[in-house]
């Protein structure tokens, strides 16, 4: 079965936690020590999402991704965060560790490129993880480029280097 995308309500912020979660130890788990992805647990992070949902929500849009009823990954996207009107940064494309290979990650880029298009925004970013080679190289596919910037951020107590990417919407 084909995957369905539609807009997330509150009622999926915890289960988007827990995937979020899921999705953080599958894909960090090859480079990051466990005691970085041992927090937060999925409860947390779902809590997490429930706090910034209640900030954000009137500017940014979380897109969740269905399989056979089942939430398979999500998509979270806003405004630049070095304050560029015409720009709009994915935050996050997350999937469960199932759903990698089967074009879920892929419909929920184009989806948020096309959002972005509506709000008037003709630039994308987002940041990736640096050691992160497989997202790394999913972006590229999908057109994104290294913008040379780099920043770093802690995952647990893991420092961790992201670097900016960006493509046209």
């Amino acid at each position: 079965m084909t995957v369905a995308l539609r807009p997330a309500t509150e009622a999926d912020l915890m289960a988007v936690g827990a995937l979020h979660q899921r999705s953080r130890v599958a894909a960090y788990g090859a480079f990051l020590p466990a005691a970085a992805l041992a927090e937060p647990t999925p409860e947390a992070m779902g809590r997490y999402w429930v706090e910034r949902w209640q900030w954000e929500r009137d500017d940014h849009r979380m897109t969740v991704a269905e399989r056979d009823g089942r939430r398979v990954g999500f998509s979270y996207l806003g405004p630049d965060d070095e304050g560029d009107p015409a720009t709009g940064l994915l935050n996050a494309i997350h999937l469960e560790p199932d759903e990698r290979g089967r074009g879920t990650g892929r419909a929920l880029m184009v989806d948020a490129l096309g959002a972005m298009r509506a709000r008037g925004w003709d630039r994308a970013v987002l940041w990736v993880l640096e050691r992160n080679t497989a997202a790394r190289r999913f972006y590229e596919r999908g057109g994104w480029t290294a913008t040379g910037a780099r920043r770093d951020d802690r995952i647990g107590p893991a420092i961790v280097c992201q670097l900016r990417y960006a493509r046209e919407v």
